[in-house]
């Protein structure tokens, strides 16, 4: 039995967790959250303040055995330096590890939020029991945490799994700075973009989609609205998601081939829109990968659910602790 420290440093939001690891599962036994402060050394300060909190609250007699933290890169796991990610922009060479090793005296480890997410699908989620499972994101963006010969692989300089950013197609929605690009397609802003692109088209011509009835409400597509008008058998809503499902697919076939995985475990949007993705995408799979390599490999939806970015930290310090 482990208790373990976990951090996710957000551009809003940070979240600090305790975790109690035992016969291979994980208990959140505390949890507290705050806005981001301003500047990365309050950031720093008030995440040491939350955890000495959580700990001195949890009565148990228990000391934390490690700390992990997960937040968006750039950033270089073996120095524990964050690299001024986008939503974190005053973070430039941010050690975040030091601190909280001085302070509480066990290791602490860091990673980008793709891979910490990985770890913890692969040690408690749909990935459990796996040797060569590769997690994709599809949510806000589109990135991968590989899971390799039974460990996390992140690369020469940690960049490795940066699927959102192969060109899937000459052109089409911008993501990750690239038109046509997999998170251009498959992503909350891909989806979004496609939509509103699409929806103008629809608009003018006189044939307006429920999800956006006037020029005025082209701003205000979500890939959720999309994806609930697609529910209601909306054809446009209908026609962007099998878009997706094909580039899904595409990307897919890419993985399969080049990495061989007995397992992709998609998140977020793929589990909320599984019903119209999964055959479009498992087809579009199918056409392009080698077959020998398909029957090998299971897709499916993340495991965790909306509990994954609490265990995402968790996940980490527990990789620390097993290495």
């Amino acid at each position: 039995m482990t208790l373990l420290g976990g951090v996710d440093i957000g551009g809003t939001k940070c979240a600090i967790s305790i975790g109690q690891a035992r016969d291979g599962n994980i208990e959140v036994i505390q949890k507290m959250q705050f806005p981001t402060p301003p500047t990365p050394e309050a950031a720093i300060d008030r995440i040491g303040e939350t955890m000495e909190r959580l700990l001195a609250d949890e009565r148990r007699g228990e000391t934390i055995g490690a700390i992990g933290i997960s937040c968006g890169g750039p950033l270089n796991s073996k120095s524990g330096l964050i690299l001024s990610p986008p939503n974190l922009p005053l973070w430039d060479r941010i050690d975040c590890v030091t601190p909280l090793r001085d302070s509480f005296g066990v290791p602490v480890a860091l990673q980008n939020d793709a891979n910490a997410c990985a770890l913890a699908e692969w040690k408690w989620g749909a990935g459990r029991g796996t040797r060569n499972m590769v997690f994709l994101t599809f949510g806000t963006g589109m990135g991968a945490g590989l899971i390799l010969d039974g460990r996390l692989y992140t690369g020469t300089n940690d960049m490795a799994g940066e699927v959102g950013h192969i060109r899937l197609a000459e052109d089409g929605p911008i993501g990750f700075g690239k038109a046509g690009s997999f998170e251009g397609f498959c992503s909350g802003g891909g989806i979004a973009g496609l939509a509103r692109t699409e929806a103008e088209k629809a608009i003018r011509s006189g044939s307006a989609p429920s999800f956006c009835t006037g020029l005025e409400q082209l701003d205000a597509i979500t890939a959720k609205s999309v994806g609930e008008a697609a529910e209601r058998g909306d054809d446009l809503a209908l026609h962007i998601y099998r878009t997706v499902g094909r580039k899904l697919g595409r990307g897919l076939a890419l993985l399969v081939d080049l990495l061989n995985p007995e397992m992709i475990v998609i998140g977020s949007i793929y589990g909320r829109q599984r019903s119209i993705l999964e055959p479009i995408a498992l087809e579009e799979l199918r056409n392009e990968a080698l077959s020998i390599s398909v029957e090998a490999c299971r897709i499916v939806p993340a495991g965790l659910g909306e509990q994954v970015g609490d265990l995402a930290g968790l996940s980490v310090a527990l990789n620390v602790l097993e290495a």
